[in-house]
């Protein structure tokens, strides 16, 4: 194996040869216009027949087609259950667009840039990283069950709530890519997601860059890859092999089984809950309904309350306050499904809602100005005062039970 490094200022890189193909690994910055023209200069230099990219076919797909989310079906969105995932994709789409407004730059113009080189000189376009939705799976089941709730609102909060990017965020960003930069004060402090997030990718990559040396279709690759993936690759691939490079791929595809825990407990509660209103019966029906009550007003206040949050139409606060004390009992179906639909229904989106979804949710006024992040909004904050409100009402239940 021949190893060559070379580093400046801003593009560090290293070149290696694997089973007669040359590799030249280049680290580059996600918000740096040098990195941008750096990967252009070097793949205009003629010396590459193919170009590898820190990206997988959903991220791919991104940046040729970036207005995919604007053609979603909202309604096919509510029913697959993909709002966290929606949300997630479009708050990371709003920190995106404030680097571009904020810096004059978008966030992977290297990667852009490597992309539309590639296709000016017919070169393949290799595609090296996982699946971001693998990858967010595997983080999310590695991390503990109390720590996923502060995950998701790092997430929101990070990408959301800031007007201005910080040089400490601008820094991070020069080491990795979005996705990375804002998990990065969790990875620090959880090894458990630093593994899936940073180390299983680095091996990922080094494993695919295996893979085409070792199909020998080409001469020479450049993969371009953020600088903090550099050492982790590097290491990676000058490292002791003991395993195929398929067999590793297919283990860090595999996504973890759910658990079942999830699935049981909301079947619990509602065993629980009914089990508590028969008691109450049973011992005087005066008690049984006033249990009865306090499941429905602490319920369905506190459903109606995030409809209200979300910026709901009044009657969507209404039908969350009804349906959540029966969804609650049937988890088949989730108040945040029946209140955005309602709201879907009542402030339908408009072609034009979906065409400025990007730009409206780059600011925090706009997840409520744009009828379809609004519709998002409902789900969630609905779904959550019904969350809140199903155990709030069981400890009263439990409470005025044991005290009679």
């Amino acid at each position: 194996m021949d190893l060559q490094v070379a580093s400046s200022a801003d593009e560090p890189r290293f070149t290696l040869t694997l089973d007669g193909t040359r590799i030249t690994v280049l680290g580059t910055a996600h918000v740096s216009r040098v990195s941008a023209d750096t990967v252009s200069w070097l793949l205009r230099s003629g010396d590459f027949d193919a170009v590898a990219v820190e990206l997988c076919p959903s991220r791919h797909h991104a940046i040729l087609d970036p207005d995919a989310l604007s053609r979603m079906n909202l309604f096919q969105v509510l029913r697959q259950g993909k709002v966290p995932m929606v949300t997630a994709s479009l708050a990371l789409g709003a920190y995106q667009q404030r680097l571009a407004e904020q810096f004059d730059i978008e966030p992977g113009a290297e990667m852009r840039a490597a992309i539309d080189e590639a296709r000016a000189a017919h070169l393949p376009v290799l595609l090296i990283d996982r699946e971001v939705g693998t990858t967010l799976k595997r983080c999310y089941r590695n991390v503990p069950w109390w720590r996923r709730m502060n995950l998701f609102t790092g997430l929101m909060a990070s990408v959301v709530s800031k007007e201005k990017i910080s040089e400490e965020e601008i820094e991070r960003l020069k080491q990795g890519d979005v996705l990375e930069s804002t998990f990065t004060q969790f990875a620090e402090e959880s090894r458990a997601l630093y593994t899936p997030l940073i180390q299983e990718r680095d091996e990922y990559m080094a494993a695919r860059l295996r893979q085409e040396a070792r199909e020998g279709q080409y001469r020479h690759i450049l993969a371009v890859v953020g600088a903090g993936h550099l050492q982790g690759i590097r290491q990676a691939l000058v490292g002791t092999v003991t395993e195929s490079p398929a067999t590793l791929i297919q283990r860090l595809d595999q996504e973890p089984p759910p658990a079942l825990w999830p699935k049981v407990l909301p079947w619990l509660i509602v065993a629980l809950v009914i089990s508590g209103f028969i008691l109450g019966f049973s011992r005087n029906p005066d008690l049984g309904w006033q249990l009865v009550r306090d499941w429905v007003l602490i319920n369905g206040t506190l459903a109606g309350i995030g409809g209200l949050i979300a910026g709901g139409h009044p009657i969507t606060v209404i039908t969350a306050a009804l349906a959540a004390p029966l969804t609650s009992l049937n988890p088949t179906i989730g108040v945040g499904f029946v209140a955005a639909a309602v709201e879907t229904f009542l402030r339908k989106p408009t072609v034009g809602d979906f065409s400025r979804l990007r730009q409206d949710t780059a600011h925090l006024r706009g997840w409520w100005r744009n009828r379809v992040s609004r519709v998002l909004l409902v789900f969630l904050f609905t779904t959550l005062g019904s969350a809140i409100g199903t155990y709030a009402a069981g400890f009263r239940i439990a409470e005025r039970l044991l005290g009679s």
